[in-house]
């Protein structure tokens, strides 16, 4: 199914405020000498503008984004910067072969952001068939022009299949139920045909607070789009691409903003890893794992928005942000030594 190019559906990107720019920008900005940014969804280009206005001649963004529409309104945004913003076409799970050529010519990567989920750039198209709100084609890729939609999952998959995807990526407590009335309802092409059959399974007494539907659509969403593997697979490579600290310069940094547990718990366990350094037991008397940090946390724990910019900004309301820093090579402190 082909998607309305935003080219020909005027979308005022700069309204779409991105959320926690400034503390992005604080952590991952490159103020002087020559270096590359990546800018792991890029959208609508707010982050990338911000940071990209805040770093130095000499620094290159590239913004990966996976929506061909997404790139259109970022191409236009960026277009002041000229030949150091470079947008491409392409999931950010190929980040690493992707950013080496530019690194190679450029510098450096000192900087990586990933705002993960679903933008509200597309949340606001029904056509894209991402919400609930509005009714529209149940597609929810985000390459619309590759893979299958919404509709194929809900239409292929038998009820055991499609509980263990409502529970495992929406944790969706009433999964068995609402996967059998979706059987019992398919063929379901219409978000809004889905969102009733999903309402009508929840319990009335459970039906307060956030629309019922919610959960089963951020398990459709992820599974569609394959999110949850492909940052799984990206953020390694995040790891291993960016520069260690130097005498004289800093580390490459990298930031996750994400908006439910099961991103930040990929972020969350990641980050430990890297940053875990001898894991031996305190009573060996030296180490014998080798294992080093390879990072420093730059945030304790997960960073959340102000009230002020949830006032502002209501997208950010379930925003986590966690970042960290690549140290240079070395022996790690043993656990009593920490």
């Amino acid at each position: 199914m082909p998607a309305t190019c935003l080219l020909h559906r005027p979308v005022d990107a700069a309204a779409h405020e991105p959320v926690l720019v400034d503390e992005v920008v604080r952590l991952l900005a490159v103020p002087v000498g020559a270096a590359v940014v990546v800018d792991a969804t890029v959208g609508a280009g707010g982050h990338a503008a911000a940071l990209l206005a805040a770093s130095g001649p000499d620094v290159r963004l590239v913004g990966f984004d996976r929506d061909p529409d997404a790139l259109a309104l970022a191409r236009r945004r960026l277009a002041a910067y000229g030949d150091r913003a470079v947008l491409v076409h392409a999931p950010y799970d190929e980040l690493a072969d992707t950013v080496a050529p530019v690194v190679a010519s450029t510098g450096p990567l000192l900087g990586v952001l990933y705002d993960l989920g679903v933008s509200s750039l597309q949340l606001d198209r029904s056509e894209r068939g991402f919400s609930f709100r509005t009714d529209g084609p149940l597609d929810m890729r985000m390459d619309p022009t590759s893979g299958r939609t919404a509709a194929d999952l809900v239409d292929e998959l038998d009820a055991p299949a499609l509980a263990a995807l409502l529970r495992d990526y929406g944790e969706e407590r009433f999964a068995r139920r609402i996967a059998a009335a979706i059987v019992r309802a398919r063929p379901l092409t219409t978000t809004g045909a889905l969102a009733e059959v999903v309402t009508a399974a929840v319990p009335a007494a459970a039906r307060g607070g956030v629309h019922p539907a919610t959960r089963t659509f951020q398990a459709l969403r992820i599974a569609v789009n394959a999110e949850l593997e492909r940052f799984g697979a990206s953020l390694p490579q995040a790891l291993e691409a960016v520069a260690p600290a130097a005498a004289d310069a800093r580390g490459g940094r990298i930031a996750v903003l994400s908006y439910h547990s099961l991103e930040d718990r990929i972020a969350k366990r990641v980050f430990a890893a890297a940053a875990a350094g001898c894991v031996c037991p305190p009573q060996l008397p030296v180490c014998g794992c080798g294992r080093t940090a390879v990072v420093r946390p730059l945030t304790r724990g997960a960073q959340r928005p102000t009230d002020a910019e949830v006032a502002r900004n209501p997208r950010a309301r379930s925003a986590k942000l966690r970042a960290v820093e690549k140290v240079a090579p070395g022996p790690s402190p043993r656990p009593e030594e920490r």
